[in-house]
């Protein structure tokens, strides 16, 4: 069993900038891929950035490529993610995932989830 606490979320301006955190509990925690998701209103999840157990491969949506940056710290139990000039378009509820064993951008393949944190992005 895996926890995940997410925090960082809030409320900026297009084009600011906003540092989203997760927090892991329970199992060993290098064992596990990790990605983010997101969920508009009246969207399906989608996928936003992913990293392996080593945290030696990243996988990232083309809507934010160039813009965010995940990573992960093995020794902390915590993964961030930094997304960079946000738009509108990037509001929604931000979710932290684990994976045991591989990185993957099917939101199916994830064991575990946090309860998310709320981006909201003006402009």
């Amino acid at each position: 069993q895996v926890q995940l606490v997410e925090s960082g979320g809030g409320s900026v301006q297009a084009g600011g900038s906003l540092r989203l955190s997760c927090a892991a509990s329970g199992r060993i925690f290098s064992m596990y891929a990790m990605a983010w998701f997101r969920q508009a209103p009246g969207k399906e999840r989608e996928f936003v950035a992913g990293i392996s157990r080593s945290g030696g491969s990243t996988s990232y949506a083309d809507s934010v490529k160039g813009r965010t940056t995940i990573s992960r710290d093995n020794a902390k139990n915590t993964v961030t993610l930094q997304m960079n000039s946000l738009k509108p378009e990037d509001t929604a509820v931000y979710y932290c995932a684990a994976n045991l064993i591989v990185l993957s951008v099917s939101y199916g393949e994830y064991d575990y989830w946090g309860q998310g944190t709320q981006v909201t992005v003006s402009s």
